[in-house]
């Protein structure tokens, strides 16, 4: 089974200055993150106002994607780099997650970046991301139903936490959620009738020219995140 292992970091700014700096490292930090050894991808992101997909967006809080070589190419950058230094400098709180791929279908920008690195362990945590590229004449319809699809994330106690993040803003779009266990991705996946609704309108409509579904099995956190460390609630 592959060493590969995935990390997403999550960065909040507090101070307009800060948050003005974030907005200028998500082109400005890709200089850095093109030379980091054992780094095979990354997405720098932005994020949308409230917990899922929304427009308009959240500036105080950006989040970075990597996936590695390994865990000791990670720790090495986490640790080491001046870019991480930067970025500790401005920010309110960082959180960083450790993960290993349990499953991933799809592409994104033309590729599936993510190799098998775990099976699936039931009554761990569990974390997925799903990215979309919306097709143009789909958009207005897509971003209608958006309200009505995340209507079953409302009082789920098996869900930890979730943020709608995306490279281009209206476009380019993907989700990040974190779970208790399996069986409460499930609940929300095969219960939710909105959420069952959503897909049959995705198969119906082709609203997307690229997706990807990807599982992932959390294992170690570093920092903070709304004060708490995700992984222990």
């Amino acid at each position: 089974m592959s060493k590969q292992i995935s990390t997403i970091t999550f960065f909040r700014y507090a101070s307009f200055n800060d948050k003005a700096w974030g907005f200028g490292m998500m082109q400005f930090a890709n200089k850095d993150l093109k030379k980091v050894n054992g780094l095979t991808f990354y997405r720098l992101m932005g994020s949308g106002k409230g917990r899922g997909f929304n427009p308009l967006p959240d500036w105080s809080v950006y989040c970075l994607l990597q996936v590695w070589e390994s865990e000791e190419a990670a720790q090495t950058f986490f640790t080491s780099s001046d870019l991480m230094k930067q970025y500790e400098k401005h920010t309110a709180e960082l959180y960083t997650l450790y993960m290993r791929n349990i499953a991933a279908v799809g592409t994104w920008v033309g590729k599936n970046p993510f190799e098998k690195g775990a099976e699936l362990e039931q009554n761990s945590p569990i974390a997925i991301i799903t990215r979309a590229t919306i097709k143009w004449n789909w958009l207005i319809k897509f971003w209608k139903y958006v309200p009505t699809s995340e209507e079953g994330l409302d009082g789920n106690e098996g869900l930890i936490y979730t943020k709608g993040v995306g490279e281009v803003p209206i476009i380019q779009m993907a989700t990040f959620s974190l779970w208790k266990d399996f069986d409460s991705v499930k609940q929300f996946a095969y219960k939710s009738k909105q959420h069952q609704e959503a897909i049959k309108k995705t198969r119906q409509y082709e609203w997307y020219s690229e997706e990807l579904f990807s599982r992932f099995q959390p294992y170690k956190s570093s920092g903070t995140w709304e004060g708490k460390d995700l992984l222990s609630l």
